[in-house]
């Protein structure tokens, strides 16, 4: 026990607070609707510190002291509490991340990736439509309270798998790769429409190249991809949503069963 606190109970709660503080930090560091450059990192913190002076009065946990003997102890638990939020925020950022990829892949079919923006939120190089379709599910996700469903489930994760307590184990028994195989799969279905759009193009332009060899198809084949590709993203973009919405609630379900590794 620390020796300037003759309570346990005083000490247990400043122990269970910082815990709590960081397993909320990791979730707004990996999250996908608050991992933007641009929300300062002050902010961060005293957001991880409110919440969890808002979650703690609704618990009770008593950390074991035999884990706060030493510094390595506490590292380790820190560490774990870390680890935790960040699998919650990473997992539940699956259909933000297959959005953004599925732009990337459109860029790719469509000539886009020829050219890119700097993005000022990630502070790198970006493709158009990639940029497009992650600041748009973005704000779907906001939009549909994905964010309060988000935090909803990182309190769940604290009955679940309380802080330090529990061990780690049960990898064996989550399905990572088919969480990361169904998300590609998201990406692949948004951008399959204009695949077989631009597909199509290419075919006719190569019906064009043997009937009319005069005209210059490289040239002509540019514009004309970008169009169809345009035309076809209008047209299914409100389908890309509803994909994007049907997967929201259960990709938070996968990051709740992921938590059960360090149980």
């Amino acid at each position: 026990m620390l020796p300037f606190f003759d309570n346990e109970a005083i000490v247990n709660i400043l122990i269970v607070h910082f815990l709590l503080s960081i397993r909320f930090l990791a979730l707004i560091m990996t999250a996908s609707v608050f991992a933007l450059p641009s929300f300062p990192n002050p902010a961060r913190f005293w957001l991880a510190v409110m919440l969890s002076v808002a979650v703690v009065p609704s618990l009770d946990i008593e950390i074991p002291m035999l884990l706060l003997q030493n510094w390595t102890s506490v590292i380790l638990v820190s560490g774990r509490e870390f680890l935790i939020g960040a699998a919650i925020g990473f997992i539940s950022s699956m259909p933000v991340y297959a959005m953004q990829f599925s732009g990337f892949l459109d860029s790719t079919l469509m000539g886009f990736n020829m050219m890119s923006i700097f993005d000022p939120l990630s502070l790198s190089q970006a493709s158009v439509l990639a940029q497009m379709k992650y600041l748009l599910s973005v704000w779907f996700y906001l939009h549909w309270d994905g964010h309060i469903l988000l935090l909803r489930a990182l309190s769940e994760s604290v009955t679940l798998v309380p802080p330090g307590l529990g061990s780690w184990g049960g990898a064996d028994q989550i399905p990572w790769l088919e969480w990361l195989g169904m998300a590609f799969s998201i990406a692949v279905r948004i951008s399959l429409p204009i695949f077989g759009s631009v597909l199509l193009s290419e075919v006719g332009l190569g019906f064009v190249a043997r009937t009319v060899p005069q005209m210059n198809v490289f040239i002509l084949g540019i514009p004309i991809k970008i169009g169809v590709g345009l035309v076809v993203l209008l047209t299914i973009l409100p389908s890309c949503v509803d994909i994007f919405h049907g997967e929201i609630e259960r990709t938070v379900e996968w990051a709740l069963e992921g938590i059960f590794f360090w149980r």
